[in-house]
Formats: C-alpha cells, structure tokens, sequence
C-alpha cells in the first residue's frame, strides 16, 4: 500500500514509519521538523534498509500538500502532525486550534483534490474530558476540559463530517491514552524538547542524571498508592495499531473511534519502581502538591480495538522501562547525542 504520514519523524510517527516499511509498504513523510529531528528518519532508514520519501511542508500549507498527495497518490493518509503539550496549549489556544484543527482541514482538502479517500488520525483519550465512568469505552460522553483536547475533539469532527459528505471516503480515528517506552534496538525513542510534560521521558532524564529528582504531584489520590494512575501503552504496540487500523475497511461515509490502551491502569509510584528495577538504581523523587486538573485515574476498555482491528497491546510495563533506559542511556541527549 502507497501511504503517506504528516508528522512522520515525530515520537509516535517514527515508530509507526518503521513499523509499515517492515511490512513492506511504500512511505511518504512529511514534516516540519519544528518538533522532531531529521535524525530520527536516517535512524528508521538504517533499522529497515528500506528507503523512502520526505518532503518537507506544513500541513496547513494546503497548496504544497495538494502538489506532495498528487504526485505521491496515497492509497491512504496517516495524520500525526500537530501541536500536543496541554498547558502550551492554554497559553497558546488559536496557534492549537489554527495547527490541530486548520491542519486537519487543509490536508483534508489535499486530499479531495488528490481523490485520496482514507486517513487515520492520531486522537487522543483527553477527548473524554473527566471521567464519569472508567474505564472509558468510546460511548463516553466527549467533554474535553483542555485547549488540545478540545481540539482533538473538533478535529475528529471535521473528519466524521468530511466521510459523511466525500463519496467513498472513511476515516479511522485512533484514541491514543499514554504511549511510553522505545523501539527495542535503542535506536530511535521520545526525544521532547525542554522539560518533558510527560511522566515517562521525566524519569528516563532522572535515570541519566539530567535531573536530580522525580517531581510527584500529589500522594494522596484513591488509588492503590495515593499517587496518579494511568493506562500506559508501549509505542510499539501503537504503530501496531496504526497497521491494524490501515487494513480495516470501514463503512463508506464513516469515521469509528477506537480506543487504543491497554486496559490497565499503572501509578506513578509503580512506575518509577519499575523503572528503578530496569536501571539499577532507586530513582529519588519528591512528592509536590497535585496540579490543578489532573484526575486520579484514568484508562481505556479497548474491546473495541481488539473485536474490530484484531489489535491488543502485547508489551508490558518491563518491556516499556527497559525499552526506555536502552534508548535513553545509549542517546542521553537524544538525537542530538
């Protein structure tokens, strides 16, 4: 199959790049490198022996994206690109919603004048918004309560309304909860930019020294620690995911939601045992007070995934640490180590 990533060099998209030339598909990425690394491509290309694509453009550049689709012709578009911090976005709202939800709509429109008629689109769980039931099934009622989630959620929107209106068009919207851990080669893994926003990469700089301390925000939720709890799924099986959601047929006219989790919650304080355990070291941490916004626990019911996709996570929380302290100890400063 001929397909197309925006966002391709990307955490998530890197992975899922490696994952589709292993199975033999022809690739076209398309990037910015605003928040990726180059590096991160060269690295897929040496893993797989396989070569590819890349063109460098805006998604929002609906023009250039018209010129890359209809020389390419893609059979389908896989759509990571976006902007994705949550407290970034509060700050920064119309630069979210003109990149997660004007992107959507240029690439779209790309898209219609190419004749490519299916994409799968990286979602996210924050669309559900606080829970009033876990685990969340994609019943949920959708209330995001952050500028990204809310962007997300519209985002999804212009997708289920372009399939509705587009003959012969579908879309397959991916609900990811927390991707963590790296490829097992230790050659490609989450590289962010300043202070990770998120609990894996965190620890992972703590593990090589790069930071003195885990911060834990809060120990006094109902959990089974007191500290948050999350539904953590390896990178891996999400490019898995991606795969599985590439050789669905959805009905015409449709866009399906699908959670993509693994159904198990983990805390923070279990976490960083784990990843103590993978490292070889007691990891220190400091318990600060709870962030506004943050929820004890949340996880996914991905029966869905796995009913219709035939997809369920298959790497567990020792996979995703030693995985992570692999990639982290060999690339202290990430792509730029």
């Amino acid at each position: 199959m001929r397909i197309l990533l925006t966002g391709g060099a990307g955490y998530i998209g890197s992975h899922t790049l490696l994952e589709l030339l292993s199975d033999g598909h022809e690739l076209c990425v398309t990037e910015t490198f605003a928040n990726s690394s180059p590096e991160a491509l060269r690295r897929v290309a040496g893993l797989t022996g396989r070569s590819f694509r890349t063109e460098t453009a805006d998604v929002c550049d609906t023009a250039r994206m018209t010129r890359i689709l209809q020389d390419f012709r893609p059979e389908a578009v896989v759509h990571f690109a976006g902007l994705k911090a949550v407290g970034e976005g509060e700050a920064e709202p119309l630069r979210y919603y003109a990149t997660n939800v004007g992107g959507t709509v240029s690439l779209l429109a790309a898209m219609d004048a190419a004749g490519c008629r299916k994409v799968i689109f990286s979602s996210s769980a924050t669309v559900y918004g606080d829970p009033a039931y876990l685990p969340y099934d994609e019943n949920h009622p959708l209330a995001p309560t952050s500028v990204y989630g809310r962007s997300k959620r519209m985002a999804e929107q212009v997708i289920t309304d372009w399939a509705r209106a587009t003959p012969g068009a579908s879309g397959v919207l991916l609900r990811y909860f927390n991707p963590v851990g790296a490829h097992e080669s230790g050659r490609i893994g989450e590289d962010p930019q300043g202070i990770p926003n998120n609990l894996m990469p965190f620890i992972a700089q703590v593990a090589v020294g790069r930071r003195a301390a885990l911060g834990i925000f809060g120990d006094d939720y109902d959990t089974r620690d007191g500290t948050g709890e999350r539904d953590y799924l390896h990178v891996t099986d999400l490019a898995r995911a991606h795969a599985a959601a590439l050789a669905y047929r959805p009905a015409p006219g449709q866009a399906e939601a699908f959670n993509i989790g693994t159904g198990a919650g983990v805390t923070v304080q279990e976490m960083r045992r784990a990843f103590s355990q993978a490292c070889g070291r007691d990891l220190p941490f400091e318990v600060l007070p709870r962030r506004a916004g943050d929820l004890p626990a949340y996880y996914a019911d991905p029966a869905m995934a796995r009913d219709k996709l035939n997809w369920q996570a298959r790497l567990g929380l020792t996979e995703i640490c030693e995985s992570t302290w692999r990639w982290q100890s060999a690339n202290p400063e990430g792509y730029r180590s």
